[in-house]
């Protein structure tokens, strides 16, 4: 029978956060598969646990992924942890779970601790609908690309950085975004925790005067519809009701549907858009 993929969550920070299940599955399965051995050794150490370690990273992802694979398919039971929250969540955990799939064997995830739900949560800002971004490319282009689709997204954006890159980030947000709500949430449920709820603008002058430390989750509210709705209401009125109907039209829609569309775009109701192409046409 073939082995088994469990994704361990492990504390973010607090070692209490650990669940029993995650401790009695690293405890019974055959081989842990670690982000960083050293840094899992004083977590399995701490709990007593005496199941071997391999290491599982960014640099070996694909080849060691497909090693592990052929070890499940010999009934070997394997936990994946990575340095501190939920394996596969911005992390090269996701290409075993896929590579898992393809082959046929079962993954199982053990809910638990995970940065970027616990800042969401204690962030103040609106939580029903959000985006996680993880940390943002590092390729000029594709981060630009990035912060652009950021700009039109209504919902709450999460984001990681670390502290070396926060205020560089930060400005770049402000330019991009505008002066949006942020709640700035540091060392999450260690013994320094702070979650700073403020502006883009202001956050940008304050983090330029302070010396950063830890790691961070950035909640950035979305943008508002209403502001979304305002400009493309207005970009609707550069151009006259008749060539917004025919630009409907060429689209292939019949008279109805475009008048329709047109109502629509410009928040009107259809009877003024028919009455004002009347009085056009007239």
């Amino acid at each position: 029978m073939a082995g088994k993929l469990y994704l361990c969550a492990t504390p973010i920070g607090n070692l209490e956060d650990i669940t029993l299940r995650t401790l009695r599955i690293l405890k019974e399965a055959d081989l842990i598969a670690a982000e960083d051995t050293r840094n899992s050794l004083r977590l399995c150490n701490h709990f007593e646990i005496k199941t071997p370690l391999t290491s599982y990273h960014e640099h070996n992802k694909i080849e060691k992924a497909y090693q592990l694979v052929e070890q499940m398919k010999q009934g070997v039971n394997v936990a994946l942890v990575t340095d501190a929250g939920t394996p596969a969540i911005s992390d090269p955990g996701e290409e075993l779970a896929r590579i898992c799939y393809e082959a046929g064997i079962e993954v199982i995830s053990l809910p638990g601790a995970v940065a970027c739900i616990t800042a969401l949560t204690s962030s103040g800002q609106k939580t029903r609908r959000f985006s996680f971004e993880a940390f943002l490319p590092r390729d000029k282009k594709e981060r630009k690309e990035v912060l652009k689709e950021m700009e039109r997204d209504t919902r709450t954006i999460i984001l990681y950085e670390s502290p070396h890159h926060l205020h560089a980030t930060l400005k770049e947000l402000y330019e991009a975004l505008g002066n949006r709500e942020i709640t700035i949430c540091r060392e999450l449920t260690k013994k320094f925790e702070e979650k700073d709820r403020t502006t883009l603008g202001q956050a940008v002058t304050d983090y330029g005067k302070k010396e950063i430390r830890g790691e961070f989750v950035l909640v950035i509210q979305g943008k508002d519809r209403s502001e979304i709705l305002e400009a493309e209401k207005k970009a609707w009125d550069s151009i006259s009701i008749d060539e917004h109907l025919q630009l409907y039209l060429s689209q292939g829609l019949d008279r109805k549907s475009a008048m329709k569309a047109v109502a629509k775009d410009r928040g009107v109701s259809k009877r003024d858009i028919y009455a004002s192409l009347l009085a056009s046409e007239n």
